[in-house]
């Protein structure tokens, strides 16, 4: 990942915008488990030092194009690099309640809340949040900007280790391979078994397990 790809960052840094986080989400798509964001504060000085900001380049990029073990790999350069990393959720419950879009807002919302210091500005994967401080959503933004790639890494380290011990605790649905997507497996154990309380209702694969029911 090149070292432009702090460019967006930088754009905030020179209108004085000193914190700025990257914040993205995973689990949109999946049947069962929470929707889970991150927020990712790389401080300017941090980014200065070659040092850092070459280990951070070399170690971050979309979350999606990683394995699991180089995803766990870079969350522990992120943790080493960042200012703050703040985590939210929405559980499947709320999240049928308040439908995809709103229940995105909110995890990403609950992710910045759980930043040490507020930041001044965000930087955002295709989403805007309705809160009251300057923030870019970008089309594609967790391949494009090195904060939102690192919050991506973050909430997908974070999803899937809530999912595998969801595994350990009901190890029907075999969530320690999918994570509570919809495989081929998945839905295999879903009509086998019927949906458990960590299942989306609202998604129409689960809707129909409960109609057959």
């Amino acid at each position: 990942m090149p070292a432009s790809q702090f460019h967006w960052e930088r754009e905030f840094w020179r209108a004085g915008y000193e914190l700025v986080a990257g914040v993205d989400e995973v689990g949109r798509g999946a049947l069962a488990g929470p929707l889970v964001a991150a927020a990712v504060v790389f401080e300017r000085s941090t980014i200065e030092r070659r040092s850092k900001r070459e280990r951070i380049e070399r170690s971050v990029r979309d979350s999606k194009l990683m394995t699991r073990q180089s995803r766990e790999q870079s969350l522990t350069v992120i943790q080493a690099c960042a200012t703050s990393i703040g985590v939210g959720m929405v559980e499947c419950d709320e999240l049928d309640t308040l439908g995809m879009t709103a229940a995105n807002r909110l995890a990403m919302e609950r992710a910045v809340f759980g930043l040490r210091a507020e930041p001044n500005a965000l930087l955002l994967d295709a989403f805007v949040t309705d809160l009251a401080m300057p923030q870019v959503g970008l089309i594609d933004g967790d391949a494009l900007c090195l904060s939102i790639a690192a919050a991506s890494i973050v909430a997908k380290v974070t999803r899937d280790r809530l999912m595998i011990d969801l595994h350990e605790t009901d190890c029907r649905y075999g969530f320690d391979r999918h994570v509570g997507y919809g495989t081929k497996a998945h839905l295999g154990a879903l009509r086998e078994h019927g949906p458990a309380p960590y299942h989306r209702r609202s998604f129409r694969p689960v809707q129909e397990c409960l109609n057959r029911g």
